[in-house]
């Protein structure tokens, strides 16, 4: 089999797609990505073939503030305006010209791109069906849906049951669609009209476009609503890379200390103070072994952070960590919300305490808590004696742990990712045949 793989050059969605490429590159299939520079290596070590996006939309996703400038000064509604607009609405027609060169070059039998990657909805949107191979998303962001069963996404809100929360929902999509996020309305309009889609659009609603879409969601962790349909399935977090990190040399010295994990992923991890340093000062004098990540920056630049330039005695830090040994054995994850890193949390069953702020991190963080798997800190900044407090109950109420381990085993043990994407397509191609 032949696929094309596509993603924008953003750490926590290329990592869905290598998983995927590396998952059928492992099994013979021939498979190309589009992706940026940065990520050529990776993608060259998980076996697929290279194709560069156009340099235009080629950024940084280690410096989004150079890319989009201005980042940095907003919250809330108004960052993920901002970022909606700059890194998902400006780059679609590139993205959609890289992906139509890319299918025109060669042919494939199906493509599955990022759900962020907003080329593909034009393509959808002007190709039809006969015209094209099968096209499917693969998620590594919450449901995004319009639903009368859910506030929209963006609001961090949980469902409310009933009649009112009905009219709640319907009065709060009306508000995002013509108030809120009408500058984010326009400018997909523009982007698609620039690709020749005459007809408008709602960017989250994309994935109702697809051939079908792998959502990366434990099902426990999203919020049930009508409008889903049987071509998007929970598929749950992707096996981590085998070309992935090995661990650190202090692993051995961890001991046999509650191990509360912290982290602020790969993107919002600029500045140490909005959670990992406070956590290590929160904790400092605890009984537990605090394990942080820096998502890649240098392991100084948190150390220069903490008295003395020193880390406490019960810390230990690594600029990556590979996730399936140390989720094994972390009591408490305390993350700012990053969708793969929960994911993968209620998978091994660890609770969490969530700070989140940008990105789609409150969505994240309200769905945790919703839940019942961890304490949403509703904060992007916490205190120390707030992040304290909050780990202290996760630590004492097990019943954010058992929870946790419910929703990460419903899928079982023996759940295989990659063999049910390839199993759907090639079910969809027999139904295409018949």
């Amino acid at each position: 089999m032949k696929l094309l793989l596509a993603s924008p050059p953003i750490h926590g969605h290329i990592l869905s797609i290598l998983g995927v490429a590396e998952g059928h590159a492992s099994r013979g299939h021939d498979i190309c990505v589009l992706a940026g520079q940065k990520y050529r290596g990776r993608v060259e070590a998980a076996g697929a073939r290279f194709l560069p996006l156009p340099a235009a939309v080629d950024f940084d996703d280690a410096d989004l503030d150079a890319f989009l400038p201005g980042r940095a000064d907003k919250r809330g509604i108004a960052a993920l305006r901002h970022d909606l607009i700059g890194i998902f609405m400006s780059v679609v027609p590139a993205q959609y010209r890289a992906l139509r060169s890319a299918l025109a070059t060669e042919s494939f039998d199906a493509v599955i791109t990022e759900l962020v990657f907003g080329g593909t909805l034009p393509y959808l949107l002007t190709t039809p069906r006969h015209r094209r191979p099968p096209v499917y998303g693969i998620s590594s962001v919450p449901v995004t849906i319009d639903s009368v069963d859910t506030a929209p996404f963006g609001l961090a809100l949980p469902p409310r049951p009933g009649a009112l929360g009905s009219l709640r929902n319907r009065a709060l999509n009306a508000f995002v669609h013509r108030v809120a996020f009408r500058p984010v309305v326009t400018a997909l309009n523009q982007a698609l009209a620039e690709c020749g889609v005459t007809q408008g659009a709602w960017i989250f609603d994309a994935a109702l476009s697809y051939d079908g879409v792998f959502q990366l969601t434990l099902p426990g962790l999203e919020y049930p609503r009508r409008e889903l349909t049987d071509r998007i399935e929970f598929l749950g977090p992707l096996p981590a890379s085998s070309s992935g990190t090995e661990l650190p040399d202090w692993w051995d010295q961890v001991g046999e200390r509650p191990i509360v994990h912290v982290t602020q992923g790969t993107i919002d991890n600029l500045d140490f103070e909005r959670l990992v340093a406070p956590t290590i000062r929160a904790l400092a004098d605890e009984p537990v072994t605090v394990v942080a990540s820096t998502g890649g920056r240098d392991v100084e630049s948190l150390t220069d952070l903490l008295p003395e330039g020193r880390l406490p005695a019960n810390v230990r830090v690594a600029r990556y960590l590979p996730y399936g040994a140390l989720l094994s054995r972390t009591s408490v994850m305390v993350t700012n919300g990053g969708f793969g890193g929960v994911q993968l949390a209620a998978r091994h069953g660890v609770p969490l305490v969530v700070a989140g702020a940008t990105e789609d991190k409150p969505e994240v963080a309200a769905r945790v808590a919703w839940a019942g798997m961890g304490v949403d800190l509703r904060t992007g900044t916490p205190s120390p004696e707030r992040i304290a407090q909050a780990v202290g109950t996760v630590l004492a109420d097990l019943r954010f742990a058992h929870q946790s381990a419910a929703i990460g085993s419903v899928l079982g043990a023996d759940h295989d990712p990659i063999s049910r994407i390839l199993a759907v397509i090639h079910e969809d191609a027999l139904t295409e045949v018949r």
